[in-house]
């Protein structure tokens, strides 16, 4: 069954950022990727808080 609207290039950048921002805070929180600084984390929310307000404000347009 297809897809009756595909995503906007914006929403697969969105959601992509999300997996990896929740990817990313999943292996921390296992210490596999003990190394990575907290700032980094941060940085990803604050892309994908970023990246889906554009992505809405692009699907109301």
């Amino acid at each position: 069954m297809g897809r009756r609207y595909p995503l906007q290039p914006l929403t697969k950048l969105f959601l992509a950022a999300l997996g990896l921002t929740a990817l990313v805070w999943i292996l921390r929180g296992l210490s596999v990727l003990a190394f990575v600084p907290g700032l980094v984390i941060w940085v990803l929310i604050l892309l994908c808080f970023g990246l889906g307000i554009v992505s809405s404000l692009q699907r109301i347009r």
